[in-house]
């Protein structure tokens, strides 16, 4: 009975080793010796770039890494001490905005900041025209059933917002703005206050990195050649 075919000799001690087979095996040019270890340590090196490259990038696009943290982050403890005095002091300051759109976020919520956003936009329109496209543009994402931003508006208000689309005047979101106002006010902001994303600020404190996990090497049939296995152990 012939010996089976395996792809690795080297781990089947009990195959007869034949030259026909060892023959088919060889590569059909042979190189030589010195050229086939500058190949090899040529190799190395190209994988062990392409590792630090790798490394580098994943380190880059890290959520903990310093460079893709907000401005918020920069503020001093006295200017984020400020904000827990009212919410409208927090919206005034560009760095108290954007921490409490950061917040926001991790609330799946950002939609009503942004909306509140919007409407603070809409109202520095200096033109009639300009009203017209910002009016439908709001009405649109934020304010429409199944609005793909849709903000949380009463009946009411959401009807007598729905009726001044057609003919927009500077006022026209001040009914939706004040109640997504008063809603992020009474219910997203003090939470803000207790959040660690502020308790940090106030503390001086950048938000912590988490801990980057190091990759697993990977094994190849060559890393056990010249192993012997040790039976003490079972």
């Amino acid at each position: 009975m012939e010996n089976p075919l395996l792809l690795f000799p080297q781990l089947n001690i009990s195959a007869s080793k034949d030259k026909t087979y060892y023959k088919i095996m060889k590569p059909a040019i042979k190189e030589e010796p010195h050229k086939s270890g500058k190949s090899g340590a040529k190799q190395k090196r190209n994988r062990l770039s392409l590792l630090l490259q790798k490394s580098e990038f994943h380190e880059s696009d890290h959520p903990g890494k310093p460079g893709n943290l907000t401005k918020a982050a920069s503020v001093s403890p006295e200017e984020a001490v400020k904000w827990g005095e009212s919410f409208d002091k927090l919206l005034s300051e560009k760095a108290g905005l954007d921490a409490f759109m950061k917040f926001l976020k991790t609330e799946f919520s950002e939609e009503n900041i942004e909306f509140w956003i919007a409407c603070e936009d809409y109202k520095k329109s200096k033109t009639a025209h300009e009203l017209l496209p910002k009016a439908k543009t709001i009405y649109e994402t934020f304010i429409q059933k199944d609005a793909p931003k849709e903000v949380n508006l009463d009946f009411q208000t959401k009807e007598v917002t729905s009726q001044n689309i057609e003919q927009p005047v500077i006022t026209t979101f001040d009914a939706a703005q004040n109640t997504v106002y008063r809603l992020m006010e009474q219910d997203s902001y003090p939470r803000f206050l207790r959040s660690d994303l502020y308790l940090n600020l106030v503390k001086g404190r950048n938000p912590s990195r988490p801990t980057l996990r190091r990759r697993s090497r990977s094994f190849t049939v060559n890393d056990f050649q010249g192993v012997r296995p040790d039976f003490t152990i079972w």
